[in-house]
């Protein structure tokens, strides 16, 4: 959307639309900033690591940085946040950037790719093996730049009203899904729907969909999926992590001091950290209640997961081809997870294997 409409949802004065976000910022001492986020409020885990969020910033700054943190559809919708923020109507967003793969696929890797890094790589990619200079070249032009805040860790497959046994089950499943996910499953004849979180339940209640995946037990229990859907798939193929990120007007971000980006930065930080904390103790509870209550785990066929593998491999080959951006992100983001997995092959895969016996 125009800036202007952005500004007129923000309550922003007619008559102050015409000054820049950072003129607001240097008129008082206190920043007194808003934060959009693409999650409903009521999924206390991934809301609140915008909550997280705003509470490092006051402590961090000693109460020089007030963050007011806004759930999807309150200010703006879950999925237009990014416009939001770009526009200068809310310096900050709390969103996933696979959201925004329609702009360009590249948004995608930085949120997770199907048969891609689990959480600790991939925040070890962007913070240290090259992905958050990748990152800023991607949101750059859009007058953003984003940051590493918050991680699911390992999701599930999703919950599916029928049984999944063989590729040909997956003909004309309606499924809801996010990020380059949805051309994988396009590809392998499931038509696709893009939803927010708050509105997953009701489709897949009321039959609109036939499966749906989100995060994980904690969060598929709170949204009450399993009251929709018998069957829950793992493993998360689809996304073995989701990074979340704290999305900030660039205009503003360069007009900061050095101090007050490193307090916005390292609070980002500490939210990413205690969200995996928090999803980490809190599934596996979770999960155990959803299998008394009668929902059925399942493990995808090894010929389905091949399915969606070779799926995945022809997306990921046509977007490199279509975009010299993609093409050059993808193969850093392979590069490395050839040679993180090299290592944890040795150390925790070996361990894992003894550890469950696999």
């Amino acid at each position: 959307m125009r800036r202007r409409e952005f500004l007129q949802k923000a309550g922003v004065v007619a008559a102050s639309a015409t000054l820049s976000p950072l003129m607001f910022a240097k008129a008082q001492n206190t920043l007194r900033w808003e934060l959009v986020s693409s999650f409903p409020q009521g999924l206390d885990t991934i809301f609140g690591g915008g909550e997280d969020f705003a509470r490092y910033c006051n402590e961090m700054s000693g109460g020089e940085i007030e963050v007011t943190v806004y759930p999807a559809g309150a200010q703006v919708g879950g999925f237009e946040v990014f416009d939001a923020v770009a526009s200068g109507a809310f310096q900050l967003a709390h969103s996933a950037s696979y959201y925004f793969v329609g702009r360009r696929a590249a948004h995608g890797m930085f949120t997770s790719l199907p048969f891609g890094m689990n959480a600790q790589q991939q925040i070890a990619w962007i913070e240290v093996g090259g992905g958050q200079e990748l990152w800023n070249e991607l949101n750059e032009p859009e007058n953003l730049i984003a940051f590493n805040s918050g991680n699911t860790g390992v999701q599930m497959g999703g919950w599916f009203k029928r049984e999944i046994n063989t590729p040909a089950d997956l003909q004309g499943l309606s499924i809801r899904t996010a990020g380059l996910v949805g051309e994988v499953y396009a590809k392998a004849g499931a038509n696709v729907q893009s939803l927010p979180g708050g509105e997953i339940f009701l489709a897949l209640d009321r039959g609109a969909i036939d499966a749906a995946d989100w995060v994980g037990p904690y969060d598929d229990e709170k949204l009450g999926l399993n009251n929709a859907a018998p069957y829950y798939y793992t493993p998360g193929w689809q996304e073995p992590s989701a990074t979340l990120c704290l999305y900030v007007n660039l205009d503003l971000w360069n007009g900061l001091d050095v101090r007050h980006q490193s307090i916005i930065q390292n609070a980002a930080r500490s939210a990413n950290t205690r969200m995996l904390a928090n999803y980490d103790s809190k599934n596996g509870a979770a999960l155990q209640r959803l299998v008394e209550s009668g929902t059925e785990v399942r493990t995808f066929p090894t010929e389905v997961l091949d399915t969606f593998r070779q799926n995945w491999n022809e997306v990921n080959a046509e977007k490199a081809a279509a975009d010299p951006f993609y093409a050059r992100a993808v193969a850093s983001y392979e590069e490395f997870m050839a040679s993180v997995r090299g290592w944890h092959d040795t150390s925790e895969a070996a361990w894992h294997r003894y550890v469950y016996g696999g």
